[in-house]
């Protein structure tokens, strides 16, 4: 089951074509992950500063499927897709909602993967309350 979080499109946010500039959908995949994680009543700066744990980007894909424009409504559905050891991958859904449609229409998917690291950069495995909770929305 995916976890949905819900943002306006920002002027900022588009490019001299008037759509979305394509890399800011890895910046709503970030948007995506953090709120999974809020939903789940985690943190990733508690991992940060309880754990000494990082999860940096090893891997980012996005489908592009429809342009998103300034000010449009859009749903990021985020869910774990699968874990394994220190290696995390999450799945990405980016729809825009319509006051005409109750079917919001798919603008993008993609996947982010993620190694679990210390301070340092060398693997380690994911904290259990962590790896329980994203094992729990996989079901």
């Amino acid at each position: 089951m995916p976890v949905t979080a819900e943002i306006r499109v920002r002027y900022a946010e588009t490019d001299q074509m008037n759509v979305v500039y394509y890399a800011n959908y890895l910046v709503w995949f970030e948007i995506g992950r953090v709120e999974l994680l809020r939903s789940l009543g985690l943190a990733y700066s508690q991992m940060e500063i309880e754990h000494k744990l990082v999860l940096p980007v090893v891997e980012a894909s996005c489908r592009y499927r429809s342009p998103a424009r300034y000010d449009d409504e859009i749903l990021i559905e985020t869910r774990p897709a699968m874990l394994r050891g220190s290696v995390l991958k999450f799945a990405y859904r980016i729809l825009r909602k319509s006051a005409d449609s109750p079917e919001p229409q798919l603008l993008a998917e993609g996947e982010t993967v993620h190694v679990v690291c210390d301070e340092t950069f060398n693997r380690q495995p994911l904290p259990e309350q962590y790896a329980t909770a994203l094992r729990s929305l996989m079901q």
